[in-house]
């Protein structure tokens, strides 16, 4: 339990990261109790040759009566700005849940432009699928999971099968998406953030995500924070709409009095009772696999 000058600094950082985006993220991670029945087991494993490719891995404790789900957990930051490190509150809580995870940093603007970030995602997931059975994890039934930029990483990743079979990943591999307070539809010329995100690519379609759902997109499980205003939940809606359309099993959750960071430390100890973003994750999980 929380002496009462370490609970007055987590409700002070709650909210600071409620009101003012990612920024204090660091803080936050280092504050709050982790979840028991989990660790970190590995940490700044290579998957590629530049300094920030570069993942962590969490692993339930106990064993378990088969291979585990393997959740990838992409971390958003408006493509400019992350690092795994502040994510260990995620790694650990989606751990508890019976999963290996695992968390990567990918290359940001300005370093990279898109498709970079993208493709070191793929990256991390190719690593992640090759290696899962060290793990105890199940290389064919893989969910990837994202916050803000980092959900549209993942669910551009899901769709479009180019990047999936570009780094020899099977489509059917993707059990699931766990997209949470994301972009799936915008103008890239029109924000500052994005036309830096996307210079050179304001016209090419393959930047949408919404233009690759059809019939063969994996289950998803959408969240969004009715109350955000730095990605609206319309981009939620639509994902959802058009996964709809096709015929594609989802779920959609938009809450109440949350905003965008909201959305995501739901899922901590602290924050739980906010919103059920933790059991909505937890029964999307266990749900029997696409294959």
């Amino acid at each position: 339990m929380f002496r009462l000058s370490e609970s007055r600094i987590v409700c002070t950082l709650i909210v600071l990261v409620t009101l003012g985006g990612c920024s204090p993220l660091g803080l936050y991670n280092a504050v709050i109790p982790y979840d028991d029945g989990s660790r970190m087991a590995e940490r700044d494993i290579p998957f590629g040759d530049d300094p920030r490719q570069k993942l962590d891995v969490y692993l339930p404790d106990g064993d378990a009566d088969g291979p585990r789900p393997v959740v990838v957990f992409v971390y958003g930051g408006s493509w400019r700005d992350g690092e795994k490190s502040r994510y260990t509150f995620a790694g650990r809580a989606l751990a508890k849940l019976g999963a290996v995870v695992v968390i990567a940093d990918y290359r940001l603007v300005p370093q990279v432009r898109f498709p970079g970030f993208v493709e070191d995602n793929a990256a991390a997931l190719a690593w992640a699928r090759r290696n899962a059975r060290t793990y105890g994890g199940d290389p064919d039934r893989i969910f990837l999971a994202g916050h803000s930029a980092g959900a549209y990483n993942a669910v551009l990743l899901a769709l479009d099968e180019r990047r999936l079979r570009a780094v020899e990943v099977p489509p059917d591999a993707i059990a699931g998406v766990i997209a949470i307070s994301g972009p799936y539809r915008f103008k890239p010329e029109e924000y500052r953030v994005t036309r830096a995100a996307f210079e050179g690519h304001f016209d090419d379609p393959d930047t949408q995500p919404l233009n690759f759902v059809d019939a063969a997109a994996p289950p998803m499980l959408i969240v969004h924070g009715e109350d955000d205003t730095t990605v609206y939940p319309k981009n939620s809606r639509a994902l959802a709409a058009a996964l709809a359309e096709a015929g594609v099993p989802h779920d959609l959750h938009v809450y109440p009095g949350i905003a965008h960071a909201g959305a995501l430390l739901s899922i901590s100890q602290p924050m739980r009772d906010r919103a059920p973003v933790y059991d909505r994750i937890r029964e999307f999980l266990e749900r029997p696999s696409r294959r």
